[in-house]
């Protein structure tokens, strides 16, 4: 990236009220430091560009990253599901051409969230694939009453998503997609006794007929990363779904993102009083089940 496009990027974070204190891009030296430092054997690279042209240069270039460092990164290619035929065409591509781990998709794509009628082709063929698709919000979310989007926002739109997701039934009609949602699931946990208790009300447009158990059964199937919300998010997040379905993640390389937050994120799991040692040493790799690609990569590196 040139001095120019950071500059250009870091006025527009500004513009969003996000004040990144300089311009900066991502590096893989400064990642795999990061990395090392922190005890972390690979990070899986998930980066949602918001144009077509871009999105598929960043899934070309992580492929790249796995390709030079195989037991550092892997990849989650990215989707633009804001159009269904681009995205089928880009999971053709990615699986014949990068050898992805699994998939990346934002909440809302240009404004087209993951429910939509229309794309419903793209999660057959993730189906048909057994994908594991990894679930985050919109990064480049406008800010709301004066703050930027990553502070409180992106856990909001997490929850919608997912919310609105659950009255197609779509977990249920795409049962092989492995699902990863983001930041403990964002203020989903919080809310899904809530959702439980009134969703199937009368009084609650519910074409698809879901059922209080068909909320709860489909909540538990989620998969749920740690970044950025422990130790308060991590209980909620428990009682939702189970222990092996808590996953590790610190959002490494995003500008919201620094040492000290997650140093702080990690002590705050390992510190956890609501899991036994053995299930919060289980949080750092409960992800190799989901990525057997993944699995037997690091594995082969400890030969």
């Amino acid at each position: 990236m040139t001095e120019e496009e950071k500059i250009s990027r870091w006025n527009a974070a500004q513009e969003r009220c996000f004040l990144i204190p300089e311009p900066g891009a991502w590096s893989v030296e400064a990642t795999l430091r990061y990395l090392d430092k922190a005890g972390v054997a690979m990070q899986l690279l998930s980066n949602i560009p918001q144009s077509l042209p871009a999105l598929k240069a960043s899934n070309d270039y992580g492929a790249s990253l796995v390709g030079r460092y195989p037991s550092r990164f892997g990849l989650l290619a990215a989707l633009p599901t804001d159009d269904a035929a681009a995205a089928l065409a880009e999971i053709q591509r990615a699986t014949a051409e990068l050898a992805p781990d699994g998939f990346a998709v934002t909440c809302c794509y240009n404004d087209v969230y993951l429910d939509h009628p229309a794309l419903d082709v793209v999660w057959e063929e993730l189906n048909r694939l057994e994908a594991c698709v990894f679930i985050h919000p919109n990064a480049y979310a406008a800010p709301k009453l004066g703050r930027p989007a990553p502070l409180v926002e992106v856990a909001f739109e997490t929850c919608r998503t997912v919310v609105s997701m659950l009255y197609t039934r779509h977990f249920q009609r795409f049962p092989n997609v492995k699902f990863i949602v983001s930041h403990c699931g964002g203020s989903l946990p919080v809310l899904a006794s809530r959702l439980e208790l009134l969703g199937a009300e009368a009084w609650v447009p519910n074409p698809r007929g879901i059922a209080s158990d068909d909320i709860k059964t489909q909540l538990s199937t989620l998969y749920l990363d740690t970044a950025a919300t422990c130790p308060s998010g991590l209980g909620p997040a428990i009682k939702m779904t189970c222990p092996s379905h808590i996953v590790y993640g610190t959002d490494c390389g995003v500008p919201c993102s620094t040492d000290r937050t997650m140093d702080a994120n990690k002590r705050a799991i390992l510190q956890y009083d609501g899991l036994s040692p053995d299930e919060i040493q289980a949080i750092g790799t409960n992800v190799l089940a989901l990525f057997p690609t993944v699995a037997a990569r690091v594995s082969a590196s400890k030969v």
